[in-house]
């Protein structure tokens, strides 16, 4: 099939609309069940493109959680906790493949921000990965192939209606790219920037002391950042990026606000919140807020959650954020002042990982050996639009 047609485009007064080869040829893909549309398919080729060069780059199974084409999150596969099974729900003795703990971790990045996500998954989707997405709020999972109980299990969810999308893993994009704004045509060279350790070489800092987890998260912060719209900063610790800002016009706004994602991510791992799976998602982002009390008193809380936990205390949440280490923050383009390493470092960021490139370089450099920090400047900017 060289062209599939949609139902409308990014919304329903935007018709006709569709997906085709501008050469001709077929697509790389096939759609198994569902109804994909518009938006969906810009999510599902760019989370695509995201967990393939994460999995080229680490080794590692990698999955994405996408949502309006910029990621919620994104992991590589490594083991869950038992505090990891806990805050995002998983069933303490369930058997998990790596695929299923990649996309696991990738959505508890940020539940809040995961809700009707698209998936997105570098191997064959197999049933334990299908399992956990059966009982999650998602529209639709593009992975290299499925197997057929993974598949009987998607094609249950959304009453039969669930996007299920298979590419071929051995595609390869045209070195030219095109698209239209307004009437008039774009075209560009397809980024095949490849993010490795060997773009890490270059540590500008007085601590020359990466790990390799540290290289890992550094690899896994700038390739989620080459698949979020710009400006973009993320967070990541153990292969998981664990706050994601998007599409801000101010650097300092980026850091501030995947800051806050990752901060956010940590107050659930404090012994208070115990909350169970109903509501879950949106009740923890409040109870997580500097708000909840106010909340609390209007009585909104007890009509919407049916229950009221014991706030934590500002006084208690910035104890616990404090104990947060090892934490690796990346930007797409260079920190233009010291004031991003400041707000990074209240994260628990350790390593940095930018382009370099500033004016003020000699500032932000100076920011982080006052912390200790390893930064490394790549070179390169990773700007998604």
């Amino acid at each position: 099939m060289n062209e599939l047609e949609l139902k409308y485009g990014c919304n329903p007064n935007q018709k006709p609309a569709s997906i085709f080869m501008r050469g001709g040829g077929d697509l790389p893909l096939v759609v198994l069940n569902g109804k994909p549309g518009y938006i969906n398919f810009m999510d599902a080729l760019n989370s695509w493109q995201l967990v393939k060069e994460l999995k080229e780059a680490t080794g590692l199974p990698a999955a994405a959680s996408f949502k309006h084409v910029s990621p919620a999150g994104a992991a590589v596969g490594k083991p869950l906790s038992e505090v990891d099974r806990k805050i995002y729900f998983v069933d303490p003795d369930a058997e998990l493949s790596p695929i299923a703990c990649a996309y696991i971790r990738a959505r508890g990045a940020d539940r809040l921000c995961s809700y009707g996500d698209w998936a997105a998954l570098s191997d064959t989707c197999d049933a334990a990965t299908a399992e956990y997405l059966k009982y999650e709020v998602s529209d639709g999972v593009i992975a290299p192939d499925y197997t057929p109980e993974a598949l009987a299990i998607l094609r249950t969810k959304k009453k039969g209606n669930y996007n299920v999308v298979k590419i071929d893993p051995a595609y390869v994009p045209a070195a030219e790219e095109w698209k239209d704004v307004f009437g008039i045509t774009f075209k560009q060279g397809h980024n095949d920037y490849r993010v490795d350790r060997s773009v890490l070489q270059n540590i500008v800092t007085k601590n020359r002391d990466l790990s390799e987890a540290a290289v890992t998260d550094m690899i896994v912060s700038l390739i989620t950042l080459k698949y979020t719209q710009s400006n973009s900063v993320c967070y990541v610790k153990d292969g998981q990026a664990i706050g994601v800002g998007a599409g801000q016009q101010s650097r300092i706004h980026c850091t501030r606000l995947a800051g806050s994602k990752a901060d956010n991510w940590y107050l659930r791992q404090h012994d208070k919140v115990g909350i169970r799976r109903p509501d879950r998602d949106n009740a923890i982002d409040i109870y997580t807020s500097d708000e909840y009390e106010d909340i609390l008193a209007d009585g909104v809380w007890q009509k919407t959650f049916k229950f009221r936990p014991e706030p934590l205390t500002m006084e208690e949440k910035k104890a616990w954020i404090a104990t947060q280490s090892g934490v690796t923050v990346g930007s797409d383009a260079f920190f233009p002042f010291g004031d991003n390493i400041e707000r990074a470092r209240k994260s628990g960021v350790q390593y940095v990982a930018e382009p370099g490139g500033s004016i003020r370089d000699d500032n932000v450099i100076e920011a982080a050996d006052k912390y200790g920090m390893v930064m490394a400047f790549t070179g390169m900017r990773l700007f998604h639009h």
